[in-house]
């Protein structure tokens, strides 16, 4: 009988995942095409070829950005329960689906580590973090860097205010670095907090990697942060060619850096998305709706598709098994 409930249970959790998921998308692209009408109006006088091609490449491009995300993940989980690359691909894709209907794509951790077996899954949280801690130090240090360029190139501020911002920028930059490389010094300040000492055995996964194996991790969160950007330069220069290909990547870093530190829902996310992009845009070019318009079909074509496609994935979830 218990078996029978738990079994129940665990269908009706998938049912409601998936529900969740498409009634996002729905109200989100399906209710909602605007953007795409707008696509159509901007790509009337180009040529259809060069519209195909380019969002050919688009796609294909995100299907290497979440690729380099399964391999990432698939390294991170080879010390707690090593799994095979389909399996490490079925559960971010899996994850992406949970994503787009919590905060910050919380639901993306859960995802994940319900491939793992059931005593790693808390484990996997925090080997899930230092593959995220390692995406946002690649962003954040270039991030930081390319703002320094856009208040010195736009804002024009007092010279000794620029010069204090450039050595906060720089001194946060190598924190980053420091931080994420001596990883094992975070665990040490976790472990001396008298109430979290119990989960020592938890934090202890993150201080486990190896420098050689943060260092591996840092080139797969290094791909991935150029091949979504080299996306948005695809459709950016397809919508706006004239925009020199230095300032829109640079523009597009300062974009990637404020988006990484805004809280939001993923409900929410394409409209903060939208409003960021075209006020940093529109200091190098005035087709604010071109640029709204890049941004949703990234939206759409890296997060909405994926969690179209991790939600066969939600089916294969076990959520009372008890592997070790």
């Amino acid at each position: 009988m218990i078996a029978r409930t738990k079994k129940l249970l665990s269908y009706l959790l998938k049912l409601a995942i998936l529900g969740l998921a498409f009634w996002f998308i729905y109200h989100r692209i399906i209710k909602n095409d605007n953007n795409l009408y707008k696509f159509q109006v901007l790509v009337a006088h180009i040529s259809y070829t060069k519209v195909v091609i380019t969002m050919v490449f688009v796609v294909l491009l995100m299907i290497v950005n979440w690729l380099l995300e399964s391999l990432k993940w698939w390294h991170l989980t080879r010390i707690l329960s090593p799994m095979s690359i389909w399996l490490a691909i079925e559960s971010v894709f899996c994850g992406l689906t949970w994503a787009v209907f919590t905060p910050n794509r919380i639901g993306e951790y859960a995802g994940r580590i319900m491939f793992l077996p059931n005593r790693k899954r808390i484990h996997g949280v925090f080997a899930m973090a230092v593959g995220s801690f390692g995406q946002n130090v690649i962003t954040n240090v270039l991030g930081a860097g390319s703002t320094v360029w856009f208040l010195y190139k736009f804002i024009h501020l007092n010279q000794w205010l620029m010069l204090g911002i450039t050595v906060v920028a720089i001194c946060f930059m190598g924190l980053m670095l420091t931080f994420y490389f001596h990883i094992k010094w975070f665990v040490s300040l976790l472990n001396s907090i008298k109430f979290l000492k119990k989960f020592h055995r938890f934090f202890d996964i993150m201080g486990k990697y190896p420098t050689s194996e943060l260092l591996s991790i840092m080139w797969f969160c290094l791909a991935r942060f150029f091949v979504f950007t080299f996306q948005y330069y695809l459709i950016i220069h397809l919508l706006v060619p004239e925009i020199p290909i230095l300032e829109m990547s640079l523009v597009m870093f300062v974009f990637f850096f404020i988006q990484s530190a805004v809280p939001s829902l993923d409900l929410l996310d394409i409209g903060v998305r939208a409003i960021t992009a075209s006020t940093l845009f529109g200091y190098i070019t005035n087709q604010s709706v071109a640029i709204v318009v890049a941004v949703s079909l990234i939206y759409i074509i890296n997060l909405i598709i994926p969690a179209i496609l991790g939600s066969v994935f939600v089916l294969k979830l076990k959520f009372f098994d008890r592997t070790a």
